[in-house]
């Protein structure tokens, strides 16, 4: 449920990143989002984070395909661990937007997974169809897109669905009320970078545009059931036990814990 340097983070001298290292048990990954379809003995997971492979280790079944929602180090660089100086995977469909597919096809060394066919790159903007029971729709978002789009994703299984969004910029950048994107799923695992402005001391936090969650909360007040915050950077007050936390809970909304499951059925 981490932002994308994780708990505990490089650089950090903060208590909670120090007692993460010297407790693992307070380690967090970066936040990504399996799908696992026990039919199929399959699943496919959505971001591939630097923690890709300790993830990935407590699936059952076996990979089917990867989902990306951008070209931030926290959501494809696991993709790494896919390569020849590692696993050494066949064909491992990664499913993108055109911009990050072209980005994995001519920028090494994303390009060398793709030369020797460790993945195979396919479109993600039309929607994917996994099979009779589940798909996925991208939803284009704005965002710092550097490198390439930035999307959520809406997996729909047989009788609901969820909404993974990890990396937004200001709801109100957002050209559809992200109300009636929430109203449409029946989990909504969302942006909680920040709680609060002044979070990062002797950084304009206008430079990295996230909503805070102290913001989300007073805007989806009433959806609140629904709601799940995730990539929760190390500054954020919220990944530790404490009245920020309290007064997320309060509300009625959670911080997602590593682990939980969603049943789409």
């Amino acid at each position: 449920m981490a932002q994308d340097g994780g708990l505990p983070h490089i650089g950090c001298r903060r208590d909670e990143c120090v007692k993460a290292r010297e407790n693992p048990a307070l380690k967090r990954h970066v936040s990504s989002l399996a799908i696992v379809d026990a039919e199929s003995g399959q699943h496919w997971v959505l971001d591939a984070t630097p923690d890709f492979p300790a993830q990935i280790a407590g699936l059952p079944g076996t990979l089917a395909g990867v989902f990306l929602t951008h070209a931030h180090i926290g959501h494809y660089t696991g993709l790494m661990f896919l390569g020849r100086e590692a696993e050494g995977a066949k064909g491992v469909p990664v499913y993108a937007m055109p911009r990050m597919r072209e980005f994995l096809t001519n920028e090494g060394p994303w390009s060398q997974l793709v030369s020797l066919h460790n993945i195979d790159l396919r479109p993600v903007e039309d929607g994917v169809r996994l099979n009779e029971r589940i798909s996925v729709t991208a939803i284009r978002v704005p965002h710092r897109d550097e490198f390439s789009e930035t999307v959520g994703f809406i997996i729909a299984g047989p009788k609901r669905k969820v909404l993974f969004l990890p990396d937004i910029d200001k709801w109100e950048k957002w050209d559809r009320p992200v109300e009636d994107v929430i109203r449409g799923v029946d989990r909504a695992y969302v942006d909680g970078t920040f709680y609060a402005d002044g979070e990062v001391p002797g950084r304009s936090m206008s430079e990295i545009p996230h909503p805070f969650i102290v913001e989300s909360m007073k805007r989806l007040e009433p959806l609140a059931s629904k709601v799940r915050f995730i990539h929760l950077n190390h500054t954020n007050p919220a990944l530790q036990k404490g009245p920020e936390l309290g007064a997320i809970q309060k509300e009625g909304f959670a911080v997602a814990v590593e682990g939980e499951t969603f049943a789409l059925d």
